[in-house]
């Protein structure tokens, strides 16, 4: 055979080995509705992050034990964006174009949902978001199922205001440096201020994604806190520089009666890695704790336990936010009868699913839920004991009503208005909406 011929064969074979493949590939799609989950596995983040991706499988796992989706299996796809914020946009791009999975559940960190959202608007593919975060942000692609300021930062700052939580009147606002903690600090001390407080009574601190020596801080924090005036520390500190953190206050002999912090980021899981001993006593602000005595909580603890093989695997709130997205995107493909993005999107609005506190958690219309609020105490085997909680449900609110450029602004994705920033005042939707 003369080596054109041969190329020429050669060339045929390939062609269709790789109809095969497609062919192949294409039917492996019928058979199976995928599944993206986009958390990371490495890095800064891991700490947090692998524990929501465990989560995720076992959630798959226990929908196709009881027939998957649409008559269809459901699978997983697993990605690491390892802490690497760009990396997170490369990977949400690679799920939804090469992997074909009909929606996302992932990202921690505001820095790595913000890359992601242009891939996720220019594919018009869903994105489940787990986690507390800054609000000043609707997109029409993203369900937001953690807590938005109103649901959790203000709140805490209410309570330890309170009589009963303290009535603090000094506060330190320490945060790792991005888009989360500087504008949810921005939002709180806004808010601060027009509760009365004064510019010397507030304190701001950032570090480092990772950050380790805190040793000046902490004792800045002890100088500021010995005024006379009752202080507490609001902590939006990620990652694993907690554990420095909060050895560190102990170090400094910083007791919860003196200094109290209420952690926005820090929940089971991060007290998992931790001796708890000189944390008694501290605070965080969630949506779920896994002491919540509930029927529905007592068995998502039991089959967690069974999934790792592990009965001192922990849960947490961002689990609890993974759980109520699950459900709700399930529930809203049912309802449209395809897992089409569009027709997925249109029906999320108005879902409601149980969440592990009791009752009942609502996609709103502007892509966010309803939520208890609940503070908790840190007991000395890493849970947490509910000190407060609000009455009903609240509504997560996009755009926050103490800074200026958003007060004015609402989100609705329901049509006419399918806007995520419509301003009240102008009359005018300012674009996607984030």
């Amino acid at each position: 055979m003369s080596t054109k011929l041969m190329t020429r064969a050669a060339g045929l074979a390939l062609a269709s080995l790789m109809a095969s493949t497609m062919i192949g590939g294409a039917m492996a799609d019928e058979d199976t509705i995928k599944v993206g989950i986009l958390h990371s596995l490495s890095g800064t983040m891991a700490i947090s992050e692998t524990t929501l991706k465990d989560a995720m499988l076992m959630l798959i796992e226990e929908q196709n034990k009881k027939g998957g989706l649409l008559g269809k299996k459901l699978e997983a796809v697993v990605v690491d964006p390892a802490s690497d914020w760009p990396l997170f946009a490369e990977k949400a791009r690679e799920l939804i174009e090469v992997n074909k999975v009909s929606a996302v559940f992932g990202c921690w960190t505001s820095v790595s949902r913000k890359s992601v959202l242009p891939v996720f608007e220019e594919l018009n593919s869903v994105l489940f978001y787990p986690v507390q975060y800054e609000g000043e942000e609707s997109q029409r692609n993203v369900f937001y199922t953690g807590a938005a300021p109103n649901q959790q930062a203000i709140p805490a700052v209410d309570y330890l205001m309170s009589e009963e939580g303290g009535a603090v009147k000094r506060w330190v606002l320490a945060g790792t440096d991005y888009v989360y903690p500087r504008t949810t600090n921005k939002i709180l001390e806004a808010y601060l201020k027009a509760k009365g407080v004064a510019d010397e009574d507030i304190m701001i601190n950032y570090t480092p994604f990772g950050h380790s020596d805190w040793q000046t801080i902490v004792s800045d924090i002890k100088a500021f806190g010995s005024a006379g005036k009752k202080t507490a520390v609001v902590s939006t500190i990620n990652g694993d520089a907690n554990v420095p953190f909060y050895k560190e206050l102990g170090n400094a002999g910083i007791k919860a009666e003196d200094i109290p912090v209420v952690a926005f980021s820090v929940g089971e899981e991060e007290l998992a890695g931790l001796d708890t001993a000189p944390l008694v006593g501290h605070l965080a602000a969630w949506n779920y704790f896994q002491s919540a005595d509930t029927e529905a909580n007592a068995e998502f603890i039991d089959t967690w336990h069974a999934y790792t093989k592990d009965d001192k695997r922990v849960t947490n709130d961002p689990m609890e936010a993974s759980y109520i997205g699950f459900n709700m995107w399930l529930k809203a493909v049912e309802k449209a009868g395809t897992t089409d993005s569009d027709a997925v999107i249109d029906a999320l609005v108005g879902v409601s699913v149980p969440n592990l506190t009791g009752g009942y958690s609502a996609m709103m219309p502007n892509h966010h839920i309803t939520k208890p609020v609940l503070i908790g105490e840190i007991q000395e085997d890493g849970q947490f004991e509910t000190v407060w909680e609000t009455s009903g449900l609240v509504a997560g609110d996009a755009w926050s009503d103490y800074l200026e450029g958003s007060k004015d602004l609402i989100s609705d994705w329901r049509a006419p208005m399918s806007c995520g920033n419509f301003n009240v005042k102008t009359g005018k939707c300012g674009g996607s909406g984030s």
